[in-house]
């Protein structure tokens, strides 16, 4: 198969892990950066151009499109689509879980356990927000944030309507969420492969953060899931229409809870942790799956 990846960067740990499982398997590996692709978009044959000249035709394309190009990754990915390629990822899953709000309601709706979450745009309405969400400490998040950057832990009730009244005055989009305080700084990234999770690991904070990404100090190890968190791991990817997800848990008192469905998951955490060869099964899901126009949206939205 002739497998295009999107990236922005042939170097970084996933992308390299991604060509060598493909060509370990005799898959001819492409890396395309999405920032130079530029489209010809037409009723009849719509095309993908690169330097000057037409890309060919591919069976699949991965998509590791990152949060800052989300608009434009799309869509190029998009256009894939619309030429018969087997996304991975669809354009319009990717979007969706960029979208923390849309995900999370759309998480709700499918009844997946969530931290209760507010969202308010008015000044007013601070003092009823932060009791909806049991009062503090409660946690603040930015809509527009990744890897923890713009998450803030509010532990009074005056921090917090401070923050949140910053955020207003810059006209900031944001969420408060409640605090687990039970998960003790840790989450669990479980990375999810069609219909089972493949892979999962535990992620603890340093001590004095509750943030427990890798990009900020967090460690990463083994952990076994209980079968309620193995369903909701995957019925968060399916809600999302994720074929691939790193989808994030907090353990609570009252069962698994859903804080993030990521849909360029990376794989050097997990396969560290793990030591498990989970680009070489990503691989294997693309020759069970990959078939031409294979797409639920074809390109549309």
């Amino acid at each position: 198969m002739r497998i295009a990846i999107i990236s922005r960067n042939k170097n970084l740990y996933s992308t390299r892990r991604l060509i060598e499982a493909g060509e370990a398997k005799g898959h001819e590996m492409h890396v395309l950066d999405p920032l130079r692709c530029y489209m010809n978009i037409n009723a009849k044959e719509p095309e993908i151009h690169m330097r000057g000249k037409e890309l060919p035709q591919f069976d699949a394309v991965i998509p590791r499109i990152g949060a800052s190009i989300t608009f434009y990754g799309a869509a190029v990915l998009r256009q894939f689509e619309m030429m018969g390629t087997y996304p991975l990822n669809e354009s319009v899953a990717i979007s969706r879980s960029r979208d923390k709000l849309r995900s999370l309601q759309l998480l709700s709706r499918k009844g997946i356990g969530l931290p209760v979450t507010g969202f308010a745009s008015k000044p007013n309405d601070i003092p009823d927000l932060i009791d909806m969400v049991g009062g503090a400490p409660l946690v603040i998040k930015l809509l527009e944030g990744t890897q923890g950057i713009g998450v803030v832990l509010a532990e009074t009730r005056k921090a917090a309507e401070s923050v949140i009244e910053a955020f207003m005055g810059l006209n900031a989009h944001f969420m408060v969420q409640e605090y687990i305080k039970e998960a003790g700084g840790a989450d669990l990234r479980c990375f999810v492969i069609g219909d089972k999770v493949i892979a999962a690991m535990k992620r603890q904070a340093k001590p004095g953060e509750f943030r427990s990404n890798l990009h900020r100090g967090g460690s990463a190890t083994l952990v076994k899931l209980s079968p309620a968190e193995r369903a909701t791991a995957v019925k968060a990817a399916k809600t999302m229409g994720l074929n691939v997800a790193g989808v994030d848990l907090l353990r609570s008192n009252h069962g698994p809870l859903v804080m993030e469905v990521n849909s360029s998951p990376g794989l050097e955490g997990i396969e560290m942790a793990t030591d498990k060869d989970v680009a070489a099964q990503i691989i294997s899901f693309i020759e069970k799956t990959a078939k031409a126009h294979k797409t639920r949206t074809k390109g549309h939205g």
